[in-house]
């Protein structure tokens, strides 16, 4: 069943920084703060839309949600556990700092039903962190992370790619560090450069470089598939599109269709192994047929169609993409090569797997 959000913004409430790429007015396009009365309000009219069904969730996103006074949260807190109470959504999430966390804070967390606490994370390396202006230290999300498992909390890790002082290995280790951790979600968001914070001063100073469009999509790739690997859910890349967000980006790697670059670009390099495959073994073709499942059909083909003309470019084999039901996301089966029908199967787990292997034999040489 399709999780459904019931969404609410509290930009900058209870932070006790401001970090250097902040900016969370323009990134959630909301000014002021929200009152318990527009939590209670702004759920029933979320409920009221009807449309599909779904499995409805409130969220709480933005600012450092714990280190509001308790009486702000409970008062943020109690229309949607009322809610929750009368069986009128499923769920409750909220987003804090790794520092704003203790026994007494997540006391009162469960005690108005939230079930999942996603983590600001950004990075796991202690430089960049310090860069960033984040006031806390890597050693701040295992403790968070390892109370939040302790108290019976789902948690959830936000990743920002492409900081101050995060090179690849830097961003990769940030992952990898992540996934021993084991979270239930993740979230990369790689850093751009929006107007009047202090990035934006570092990068008229020379100080700061961003990540190009490319450099991200490659970038959150390597570190979507490390959670893959471990069956860990990315369940989204990049800023969401809010109104004046792309007014305000003023350098960085922001596309209204990041998420579609990096799927489009896993897709890629997984048909793209096995088309390297036919190549070293010596058959010759023109043209391929592949299956996904129908609902990542433009993933595959790539934004704009971009995957179809790049395999024709880097291989001289065109590939036609084709959706059926019977194969599931992520995987995908060659249905035929030139004229002469096939059955391959690809799956994504097996193509992790082997891009390990490659990994591994480039650092023996």
């Amino acid at each position: 069943m399709k999780t459904r959000i019931i969404p609410f913004f509290i930009p900058h409430a209870g932070c006790p920084y401001r970090c250097v790429y902040c900016d969370q007015r323009v990134i959630t396009s909301q000014e002021g703060q929200v009152r318990g009365e527009d939590v209670a309000r702004t759920i029933a009219e979320y409920l009221a839309t009807g449309g599909e069904e779904g499995r409805w969730e409130v969220a709480f996103y933005g600012g450092s949600f714990t280190a509001l006074p308790p009486s702000k949260q409970r008062e943020l807190l109690l229309p949607a556990f009322r809610a929750l109470q009368e069986g009128r959504i499923e769920a409750i999430r909220i987003s804090t700092r790794p520092d704003c966390l203790d026994e007494e804070r997540l006391a009162l967390l469960m005690a108005y039903g939230v079930t999942l606490v996603e983590l600001g994370v950004q990075s796991m390396d202690d430089r960049v962190l310090r860069l960033a202006g984040r006031g806390h230290t890597a050693a701040a999300v295992v403790e968070a992370a390892t109370l939040l498992r302790s108290w019976g909390f789902e948690w959830g890790a936000q990743l920002m790619p492409g900081l101050p002082g995060a090179g690849p290995a830097s961003d990769l280790f940030t992952a990898r560090q992540i996934a021993a951790l084991e979270p239930d979600v993740v979230r990369i968001y790689p850093a751009v450069v929006l107007a009047g914070t202090e990035l934006h001063r570092m990068l008229e100073k020379g100080k700061y470089k961003p990540l190009s469009l490319k450099e991200a999509v490659e970038r959150t790739v390597e570190m979507r598939l490390i959670f893959e690997e471990r069956g860990i859910p990315v369940i989204r890349t990049g800023l969401q599109e809010s109104p004046g967000l792309a007014a305000k980006v003023v350098a960085g790697p922001y596309h209204p269709a990041f998420g579609e670059l990096v799927e489009g670009e896993i897709y890629f390099r997984q048909v793209d192994y096995y088309l390297e495959k036919i190549v070293q073994g010596g058959i010759s073709c023109r043209k391929i047929k592949v299956a996904v499942n129908p609902q990542e059909v433009s993933k595959a083909i790539g934004h704009g169609r971009s995957n179809l003309r790049r395999w024709q470019e880097k291989r001289g084999i065109q590939v036609e993409v084709v959706g059926r039901e019977e194969v599931e996301a992520g995987n995908m089966v060659f249905l035929a090569v030139d004229d002469e029908k096939v059955k391959v199967e690809v799956k994504r787990q097996d193509f992790i797997k082997a891009c390990r292997e490659k990994e591994k034999e480039r650092k023996k040489e």
